[in-house]
């Protein structure tokens, strides 16, 4: 964060200081931050209210203070501090945007952090970059996220989620972007907006706040996405299999690690990338797109991508047992598109090692009156690759086994379990050394755990044999 005193942060947010005689001149220079455990030095804490505990009581001891009342600390006092955090945000990106600093900021039903993972990273390769530490896309995450950027910050890379109509254009109006994406619109959130076209109305406002001389890149295979060109003032610049950037000759290894020709106005580059999963390909197109209207150039952009690594927990990450078990934690999020995704990536690497796969999946939240056919939806299609095993974790996800059962063909196991510990329990008595797990559901479900116990060395007592064999061959309920 650029250095200010209290007495500036008050006047900038509108706010009061309580505080000390002499505080006013009290400098903060470090970022602000929410978890009063972790405290900053020369920073600011904003204290929140929540639903379970009020940031004001545990105030003690931090350098200052932006909450809704005074604390111990030198407080800056305002009527509401996310709001606040908000204004200070965008007071600190307008005066860094005049010195230099570059916005950009994406969205979309999936792919969001990967894509903004593949993008910093690349910035990052050439010049000082700030982004969204992993999904910290609202309207507490992203301020946050704009508050440390300093003066020698050149890039700002700003991931935006969206719960209802208006959410992105707040967001835009605390840290407006020069360069911004859409990348796909799903039905993630569809038991919140109602209809994808209510989802596409909101991802879209992050194009309706562009300058003239902005970019706004856009996916020209998803048709929702590429309709917003005609929402916005500033140059298109398209991704995907048909767009102006795009791939070809796209090859997995036996990890599913993609390898492909990244191009754009006629020129060619190899990329091989570190990650798991064909869809990995779009994101980095997208990643691609944004980074060359960035002013890089296709080789920087290639050779840097090819270097990215996962910069976020529990997507897609690859982890072998001691014994030779292979577990796939992509227990961050999930939506229908992204079990698809995982889904595949999963066939792939179980295909091309000559391995047995088993898929434990759990509930795909915010779906409302589609919940349970898109969860059967999931099922049959995890059938349709070809995976030996499903195992639904909790009520909302047994649609997914229900799917699964009724697929015409398939002779695998569909079990349905009602908690974690049940399906940790059932996987390990029921996978071998030789087999690839895939562990994914919506963050509540929590499916990490599963992942991480699956990691343990295999159980050998006779209540918890280390089989190399399911448990029958037909599905049960």
């Amino acid at each position: 964060m650029i250095a200010m005193t209290l007495s500036e942060i008050a006047e900038v947010v509108g706010g009061t200081l309580h505080a000390a005689p002499g505080d006013a001149a009290r400098v903060v220079a470090g970022p602000a931050y929410l978890d009063s455990r972790t405290p900053v030095a020369d920073g600011l804490f904003v204290a929140v209210v929540g639903e379970r505990t009020d940031g004001h009581e545990h105030a003690a001891g931090a350098h200052a203070v932006l909450g809704s009342r005074p604390t111990a600390a030198p407080t800056v006092v305002v009527a509401d501090p996310v709001v606040a955090l908000g204004r200070l945000a965008r007071h600190v990106v307008d005066r860094l945007t005049g010195a230099g600093l570059t916005v950009l900021a994406l969205t979309g039903s999936q792919g969001k952090t990967g894509t903004k993972d593949y993008l910093a990273q690349v910035l990052a390769s050439s010049r000082p970059t700030i982004a969204t530490a992993g999904s910290y896309n609202n309207e507490l995450g992203l301020p946050l996220t704009a508050l440390q950027a300093s003066a020698g910050t050149r890039d700002l890379v700003l991931e935006m989620g969206a719960r209802g109509i208006g959410h992105i254009s707040y967001l835009c109006g605390i840290a407006p972007p020069s360069i911004a994406a859409v990348l796909n619109v799903g039905t993630a959130h569809l038991g919140e907006f109602g209809s994808r076209e209510a989802i596409a109305a909101a991802k879209g406002e992050i194009v309706e706040a562009l300058p003239p001389e902005g970019t706004a890149v856009l996916n020209a295979d998803d048709p929702l996405t590429a309709a917003m060109a005609d929402r916005t003032r500033a140059r298109v610049l398209t991704f995907g299999r048909t767009g102006d950037v795009s791939w070809r000759s796209l090859e997995l290894d036996d990890l599913g690690r993609p390898s492909f020709e990244l191009g754009h106005d006629g020129a060619w580059a190899p990329v091989r990338l570190t990650q798991t999963g064909a869809h990995q390909a779009a994101n980095a197109a997208a990643a691609a797109a944004m980074a060359l209207a960035a002013g890089l150039s296709l080789g920087e952009v290639a050779e840097a991508l090819g270097r990215a690594t996962a910069a976020s927990r529990w997507r897609m990450e690859l982890h072998e047992r001691a014994d030779g078990l292979l577990v796939v934690n992509d227990a961050y999020n999930a939506n229908p598109a992204s079990m698809a995704a995982a889904l595949d990536a999963l066939a792939t690497i179980g295909g091309r090692r000559g391995r047995r796969t088993l898929a434990v999946l759990g509930e795909m939240r915010e779906l409302g009156e589609h919940a349970h056919a898109e969860h059967q939806a999931v099922g049959r299609y995890a059938a349709q690759t070809g995976v030996g095993a499903v195992v639904a974790v909790g009520a909302a996800a047994a649609g997914i086994a229900e799917g699964a059962r009724s697929t015409p063909g398939w002779s695998g196991t569909a079990v349905a379990v009602e908690a974690r510990d049940e399906a940790l329990s059932w996987v390990r008595q029921n996978a071998g050394a030789a087999d690839v797990v895939l562990v994914k559901a919506s963050r509540g479900a929590a499916l990490e755990v599963v992942a991480d116990g699956l990691l343990q060395p295999a159980a050998t007592s006779a209540g918890q044999p280390d089989a190399s064999g399911l448990e029958g061959g037909t599905s049960t309920p």
